[in-house]
């Protein structure tokens, strides 16, 4: 059965997809085009196995959408308004206070590294 997932909800699964490395760079080489597990490993010089785990849960957070072609599987962002979201989040500024200490301790993002920096990806 499909449903409709609430606003709260979206934020929350597009949040989890993104929270993970190896999930975002997935996610913006499907924004460029659609991709096939092997050739996205082979791109992101990720495992066959990590990236179909990866496609998995954003294939389970509705964020991406296959397409059988034969033996073969295509991964597509699901809709063209998430398409739009990462596109604009990509456009977003994001300052970072060298200064600031990061309340999480086991962060890894990097952002927490003392680095001051004005970021526009």
């Amino acid at each position: 059965m499909i449903t409709i997932a609430t606003r709260v909800d979206v934020m929350q699964r597009l949040g989890r997809a993104m929270a993970d490395e190896a999930r975002t760079r997935i996610l913006l080489s499907l924004l460029d085009a659609p991709g096939y597990p092997a050739e996205l490993a082979e791109e992101l010089d990720l495992t066959r196995s990590n990236v179909s785990n990866h496609l998995a849960c954003l294939r389970g957070c509705g964020i991406v959408a296959t397409t059988h072609e034969g033996r073969r599987t295509r991964y597509e962002i699901a809709d063209p308004h998430v398409a739009k979201a990462i596109q604009l989040l990509l456009d977003a500024v994001v300052t970072v206070d060298d200064d600031a200490q990061c309340q999480d301790e086991g962060c890894t993002l990097g952002c927490c590294a003392g680095r001051a920096q004005l970021v526009q990806a």
